[in-house]
Parts: structure tokens; C-alpha cells; sequence
């Protein structure tokens, strides 16, 4: 028997919730919250909510915060992953950062100036700083930092945004004036990325600086037990005053989403992120816990590798997009709190252009897949993390994917060794990877951070992220061509022209926009996840 259509649709999603509930139980988690669907939604808590509740208390001013994985590096020049970065922001600091809505601000730098030719960018230093090793910051700190990056030796993550940089100058201890060989417009948002690192612990301890991280930022590193916690405490020397307002942070890696509930309930976690979707209207304002839900920049897609068969067929990529329903997806996986993706990035993204296509039909997969030479489908695996909703949103993709006859095989794993999988390959061809279920956000808040490292054919892993190896020479050049363009209609235009040309070529399953969405206790404030989905605790503070 056959049906298509949204009977279809609705009969798959009773069954799909019902494998999936059977699966994991109550403790489905949700790998990054999803993108709001109205102001109202967004509200969280009223006064009257919290009002019928007792307000939560608590002995003691450390903090403890549940995530959903492990951590990586403590290197903020060679990390890629949104928990990394949160780690590395409570200890580190830029010339620049980013306020709650990714605008930049400046933070190390006192103040900066840029050339009317768009080359020359000076930078005046915040004085009498300190990194927590009572290395003395200045411009001779950070122009060590900027080679670190820019040496091709050191094989950092981070070089590729700053290759345009020509020269470096620090005419003075608080002055530094870099140069490009071309206008770069992302390249204060990618200064911002830029953390600032002791000069002397890089003397120290060469690349084991991301297990020993030592940063000019609000808290330092107590301690850190890979797969269990990391614990900062509080930077007594800190150059701003009146921070931190607590003595100490503990991130539990907790990527069973059931586990991480049950801790905000007890008050073993005072703040968890993400908060799984399908808890929401349990827990909200009971117990002495705020939900927030927020904006994000938080895209969620498959890769499906295009230099190995049959991914390398248009009409294979297109088949899967047109396999999945969204909309089911949504409603499925994230509980109803998202918005699919219509682009390569969100709409909170700058130069967003949307795009249309790709709803539900199963008959258009089917003939597609035909079209290609698989009308039957074909086996194939898809690989992501192993936490609970990681897991639910694969196998919803296997559910949807075993109607048009294809076979997938699910594999999740831990983060580091997912990581280790993507990138150990010798060369593309060798890769292993067909289909990838993950999440990105540009955390430099640029459409350049949202389009480099995803589909540039100089980001192959383990260079970038690009693991669709996707490469279109338009794509390429336009990507460079945006980048140069001071006119920002100018820029906005290339940049329609990339994610029209992406969308039509399908190297992603676009499927949603995540919401970010966090559980605290009522007495936590000052912890924001902003929303490129990193954790900021710089102004983390227990209300008494």
C-alpha cells in the first residue's frame, strides 16, 4: 500500500514518535535548542508563573552547569566546536567580543580604528592588564598570539580567517596596527574569535595549551577531567571590577537528556543547556525553574559527501531533501520548537537570503531515485553524537528515508571520536563519512563564518568543515569576492548569489533552525547562551 501526502505524513509521525519513545525512553535530549516561533513563545516565565512557585535557593556561590558533551581543546585557536568555545570565552579574551545578540564590542581593545581603504585596522590596548600567570598583556602579547595563527607549522584551525593579515606593528605597548593584502569585511568579527593567549604558557606548553589554558578572562582553569567536568574558578586579579561575582563554575558533560532534568531538578545543576523540548511545559516554573527560550543562529542539516557514490548524484542529494519532512521533523525531534531551514544559514544571519524548495514528497524522492539509478533505494549509515536527541533526530531521518527504500544505518558516537573519525582521513577520497547529522552556528556572527568553513574547497577537513567535500569553483570565488566587497549591498548580493547556488546543488538535507533553550534555577543570573549556541558565564551571579 502506498500513501502520500500529509496522511502520509501524520500516520509516519505517530509511528515515528512511538519507535523513537520505545528508543529512549523519557530522556530524548535536545542537541542545541531550536529557532523561536513567536515573541510569545519566547516569553518564558511571567511574573505569575514563577509567582505559584516557591523561589529556589541556594548555600554556597559556585555554579554547576549541564551540557550535553564533552569538551574538546581549551585552545582558542584551534577549536571549531560551539562547547570548546564556551570553555575557552570564561577563561579567554579577545581584542574584541560579542554582546548578548552577537554585535561586536570591543574588549581588550580600549578602542580601534579602521583605514578609509579598509586595510589598515589599529588597535588601542586596555592598560595594566594581566594574563592569570601575571604576564603582562600588551601589543607584544598579541602580535605573538597573531603568528601563532598565521604559522602554517602550527596547522591551527583559526589561520585560514586571518591569511589576508600582511603585517603586524606594535609601535607602542598599548598600540597595534594590522595590515591586510586585501579589505577582509569579517575581519573584526574573526579578531573577535582571535582569544588572547599567555605568551609565556605558550612558551610553556606548546600545543598542550589547550589541556593547559592560561587567558586574561574571568575565570581560570582548576581543573579539568575529560568525559566528567571542567572546573573554572574565579580570576581574584581580574582587570574588570566587581567580576566575577562567583568562585567558581563546573560544566558536567551530561549527554543523556533524562539525567540532565533530573539534576535541575535536584539542584546537583543549577543551569542546564539545551533544555530537551519535550520537557519544557513539565518543568517551567516548577521546582524553583526558568526556562528561556531565545533566537539562534543555529542551523540544523545532514552532510552528505559529494566525492562518494551515489552522494555525487544531484538527484540522489535531492531525492534525501525531498524525503524528509520537515515539518514532521519539527514537530517530532523538536518538540515543535523550530522553524525549518529555507537557506544554508538562519535568518538571524547577516546577508540571510531565502530560498524555496524541498517540501515533502515522497513520489518526487521516489522518481528522483529512479532517475539516478536506485530505484530501490541503497544502504547507507549516517553518522553523529551520541547524545539523546542526536540519536531521536536520527533515527527520525532513518524512519523518513526507509520510505523511498534507503536503508540507513545509525552510528553515534562520542564527540572527540566522532571528531577523530571526520578528520584522520589522509586525503577527501579517503573519507569515510557518507551522511553526517550535526548542527553549526557562525560564532564569528558573520555570513562569512557561516559560509567558509561549511562550503569553501579550501575547508576539507581537517582544514575547515566543509565534510559535504563540497566544491563549486562560483561558490569559491564568490566567497572571496564578498569578502573583499567594503559595500555591504554589494556583499549581501554575492551572497544571495552563494546560498542560491548551494541550495540548488544540495550538499546539505536542510532541515531546521534551532531555538536555544536553557533550564536554571530561579537564583541563577547572568549566564546567557548566546545565540550561536556558546555559553557566556562571565557575568554568572547567585542572587541571595
Amino acid at each position: 500500500m502506498r500513501f502520500k501526502g500529509k496522511s502520509w505524513s501524520l500516520i509516519m509521525l505517530l509511528m515515528i514518535v512511538a519507535v523513537v519513545v520505545s528508543a529512549c525512553g523519557s530522556n530524548n535530549s535536545n542537541n542545541g535548542g531550536t529557532e523561536n516561533t513567536g515573541n510569545a513563545a519566547n516569553a518564558g516565565n511571567t511574573a505569575a508563573d514563577t509567582a505559584e512557585q516557591p523561589a529556589a535557593t541556594k548555600d554556597g556561590n559556585d555554579i554547576v552547569i549541564a551540557v550535553n558533551a564533552n569538551f574538546i581543546t581549551l585552545d582558542p585557536h584551534n577549536t571549531s566546536d560551539t562547547l570548546s568555545i564556551s570553555g575557552s570565552r570564561s577563561i579567554y579574551e579577545g581584542l574584541m567580543g560579542f554582546d548578548e545578540n552577537m554585535a561586536l564590542v570591543p574588549a581588550l581593545a580600549d578602542s580601534y580604528k579602521i583605514s578609509d581603504d579598509g586595510l589598515t585596522y589599529t588597535f588601542t590596548l586596555h592598560e595594566n592588564v594581566k594574563f592569570q600567570d601575571g604576564t603582562d598583556f600588551n601589543a607584544d602579547a598579541v602580535k605573538i598570539n597573531i603568528e601563532r595563527i598565521l604559522d602554517e607549522k602550527n596547522n591551527l584551525r583559526m589561520r585560514k580567517s586571518f591569511t589576508k593579515v600582511a603585517k603586524i606593528e606594535t609601535p607602542d605597548a598599548k598600540t597595534v596596527v594590522i595590515t591586510l593584502s586585501e579589505p577582509y569585511n569579517a575581519f573584526l568579527n574573526k579578531m573577535a574569535m582571535a582569544l588572547m593567549i599567555s605568551p609565556a604558557a605558550l612558551e610553556k606548553f606548546g600545543d598542550k595549551i589547550g589541556q593547559n589554558p592560561v587567558g586574561t578572562g574571568p575565570f581560570k582553569m582548576k581543573e579539568w577531567v575529560q568525559g566528567d567536568r571542567l572546573v573554572v574558578e574565579k580570576n581574584a586579579d581580574y582587570w574588570q571590577e566587581g567580576l566575577p561575582k562567583v568562585d567558581s563554575i563546573t560544566f558536567k558533560p551530561v549527554p543523556e537528556n533524562g539525567s540532565r532534568i533530573a539534576m535541575l531538578k535536584t539542584g546537583e545543576a543549577d543551569f542546564i543547556y539545551p533544555m530537551p523540548t519535550e520537557q519544557v511545559a513539565e518543568v517551567e516554573g516548577k521546582d524553583g525553574i526558568v526556562v528561556d527560550k531565545a533566537d539562534s543562529t543555529i542551523v540544523r542539516y545532514i552532510t552528505l559527501n559529494t566525492l562518494k557514490a551515489p552522494y555525487d548524484d544531484v538527484k540522489i542529494r535531492q531525492a534525501i531533501n525531498y524525503a524528509i519532512d520537515k515539518d514532521a521533523y519539527i514537530k517530532v525531534v523538536k518538540s515543535g520548537l523550530a522553524t525549518k531551514l529555507d537557506s544554508t544559514m538562519s535568518s538571524k544571519t547577516q546577508y540571510y537570503a531565502q530560498q524555496t524548495g524541498y517540501d515533502y514528497d515522497i513520489e518526487k524522492a521516489k522518481s528522483l531515485l529512479a532517475d539516478a539509478g536506485y530505484p530501490d533505494g541503497f544502504e547507507a549509515e549516517i553518522w553523529g553524537e551520541n547524545d539523546s536527541e542526536s540519536v531521536k533526530g536520527m533515527q527520525f531521518i532513518q524512519q523518513q528515508l526507509a520510505l523511498v527504500g534507503i536503508k540507513l544505518e545509525v552510528k553515534s558516537m562520542e564527540g572527540a571520536t566522532l571528531s577523530d573519525q571526520i578528520n584522520s582521513a589522509a586525503t577527501p577520497e579517503d573519507a569515510k563519512i557518507q551522511m553526517w547529522y550535526v548542527s553549526w552556528s557562525p560564532s564569528s556572527g558573520d555570513a562569512d563564518g557561516a559560509t567558509r568553513g561549511l562550503f569553501s574547497s579550501d575547508m576539507f577537513p581537517p582544514a575547515g568543515s566543509n565534510t559535504a567535500y563540497y566544491k563549486n569553483d562560483n561558490v569559491d570565488k564568490w566567497i572571496e569576492e564578498a569578502n573583499k566587497a567594503t559595500d555591504p549591498e554589494k556583499a549581501k548580493a554575492i551572497y544571495g548569489d552563494i546560498q542560491k547556488t548551494i541550495w540548488e546543488d544540495t550538499p546539505w538535507a536542510f532541515l531546521g533552525v534551532d531555538q536555544t533553550i536553557t533550564g536554571k534555577k530561579s537564583y541563577v543570573d547572568g549566564v546567557k547562551v548566546y545565540p550561536d549556541g556558546s555559553i557566556n558565564v562571565k557575568n554568572a551571579e547567585i542572587k541571595k
